[in-house]
């Protein structure tokens, strides 16, 4: 059975008594948007089932007067300009991420530390693959891997000789092979938590892949306690893609599991289609149940007999089924509206 990583230290950002080892934190950027963007994400992530009374969802951004306007967590991102983060710090960011590669040298990472220690502020030491400090850059005998490592032990070592431990860690590449590497390296190495990612992962169909495959294979390992979904796309897609990864490893269970048979010669109905048409309808129940579209009454109830319920289509009349065992045959046009009403009446029910 997979376990989530329970690391010794949280230093999670903002106050929520529920998180730690309970519930993935997300993280949300705020892309380029209009004024209300705020309301918008926060009424958009409830419909996806975020609860933000359990949730640690941060916005980051790099315009810290956000935080005046933030009924939840901001982190701020910073990159090149420590005063940025200073300033972000004495304007009560709940937490900051640095890039090591860009942030300027040690004096600089130490006079944010000392500011953000007074603040009791947490900071992610955010390593990213594609800018390295130059020194790393160039060395031939390590792996990109190795080089991020690296880099994050040298900065954990200035932050621990400042007695600062509110400390995270990400350590992101747009290699997949190479970020997986790079957790696994470090994860006995510290004991703080760790931010999973595939940084620049793309579009949305190659960066899904690459992020569930990146994320997925190591929180199916126990490695890892936030997570981010990185995607050229509409940030609820990203959340919606992170809930999908945690469903399937069954660390979160919220929501319709929907499964579905890839057609085969019994087939006789558009069952692409029909599966289109059952998620689509049923994606918004929350309970944690499973429903198949099978193509066939042959085979389908018996291959999807662990789900909750089914259809499994024919010419003229498809079957509907719960857990394997048949309830009813009704005319293939019917089928979506017959399921609906059973599961309806099942789910009020209790």
């Amino acid at each position: 059975m997979i376990e989530p990583c329970r690391r010794p230290t949280d230093a999670r950002y903002g106050e929520n008594p529920n998180r730690l080892g309970h519930y993935f934190q997300y993280q949300v950027i705020l892309k380029p948007s209009p004024e209300n963007a705020q309301d918008i994400y926060l009424n958009s992530l409830t419909a996806l089932g975020i609860d933000l009374s359990k949730h640690d969802v941060r916005f980051v951004e790099d315009n810290w007067e956000i935080k005046k306007k933030s009924p939840i967590p901001i982190i701020a991102d910073i990159h090149f300009d420590y005063r940025l983060a200073i300033s972000c710090l004495k304007n009560g960011v709940d937490g900051l991420r640095l890039n090591p590669g860009n942030i300027g040298g040690v004096e600089r990472v130490r006079k944010v530390v000392e500011l953000a220690k007074k603040m009791k502020t947490p900071i992610r030491i955010g390593v990213n693959g594609g800018s390295l400090e130059k020194k790393l850059e160039g060395d031939k005998s390590l792996s990109v891997s190795e080089k991020m490592v690296k880099s994050a032990m040298a900065h954990i070592k200035i932050l621990e000789e400042l007695d600062f431990d509110l400390i995270k860690v990400s350590l992101k590449s747009s290699d997949v092979k190479s970020t997986i590497n790079a957790y696994r390296l470090i994860y006995p190495l510290i004991p703080y938590p760790l931010h999973l990612g595939v940084t620049e992962a793309g579009t949305y169909k190659g960066g899904v892949i690459k992020s569930a495959i990146g994320i997925g294979a190591l929180l199916s390992e126990g490695i890892g306690d936030t997570i981010r979904v990185s995607l050229t796309e509409s940030p609820l897609e990203e959340v919606r893609v992170g809930w999908e990864i945690l469903k399937a490893l069954k660390l979160r269970e919220r929501g319709v599991n929907f499964i579905s048979c890839p057609t085969c010669g019994r087939c006789q109905i558009d069952l692409i289609t029909l599966a289109k048409q059952v998620e689509e309808r049923f994606s918004r129940i929350e309970e944690p149940i499973t429903i198949a579209t099978m193509g066939c009454a042959v085979n389908g109830p018996n291959e999807a007999r662990h789900a909750d319920y089914g259809i499994a289509g024919g010419i003229s009349e498809g079957c509907i089924f719960k857990k394997g065992e048949l309830i009813k045959k009704v005319p293939q046009d019917a089928l979506l509206l017959e399921l609906e009403g059973i599961i309806l009446t099942d789910t009020a029910n209790g």
